[in-house]
């Protein structure tokens, strides 16, 4: 099976995920991947060879950091794209540690496939932040030291400094290797 792995990282976390896919499929002996890394707003060109190459493939694996809830316009662009093909969304997002956070993003991430695409499965987890933002919950914090909400989002950032770990690592690898059928 022909795999084609889209990527879209900022911080390098979905970058991770994408890397143990590589690595999964290799052992798995699948065909060879066409790596693709999507900008966060691609342009024209970027999209139409993405969109292409993705489509020559047997399936499509796409990889998104989540922004606002949701995939950046280049990955929903993209995604918009994939008729008639087996799709495997897997992301990362810094808030969460919750199943039911993960399922509310992949529901909105997967509102871009069109009717005519299959999802064959999904993988979310925590990945780190960058330290900018816990600055701006400690600026809360001080601002209020009895503001309970910026006291969780600080313990939420020191959780998330700690993933993708090996656990989520292994767990998107055979997330995709069970739905792709490997």
């Amino acid at each position: 099976m022909n795999i084609a792995l889209i990527t879209n990282s900022k911080s390098g976390n979905t970058a991770q995920l994408a890397q143990a896919l590589r690595e999964g499929f290799a052992v798995s002996g699948s065909a060879p991947i066409c790596d693709i890394e999507l900008p966060d707003a691609p342009d024209v060109s970027q999209l139409e060879d993405a969109v292409s190459r993705a489509l020559a493939a047997d399936a499509v694996c796409v990889g998104f950091w989540c922004d606002k809830g949701s995939c950046t316009g280049g990955v929903a662009k993209l995604l918009e794209r994939m008729d008639g093909k087996r799709v495997f969304l897997f992301g990362t997002c810094g808030f969460g540690g919750s199943q039911e956070y993960f399922d509310q993003i992949i529901e909105r991430v997967k509102e871009h496939l069109p009717q005519t695409a299959e999802l064959v499965g999904v993988f979310m987890c925590q990945g780190k932040m960058g330290p900018g933002v816990r600055a701006r919950y400690e600026a809360m914090l001080a601002k209020d030291p009895t503001d309970d909400r910026a006291q969780a989002l600080i313990d939420n950032f020191d959780a998330a400094l700690a993933h993708p770990n090996a656990d989520d690592l292994e767990a998107v690898v055979s997330s995709a290797v069970r739905a792709l059928c490997l």
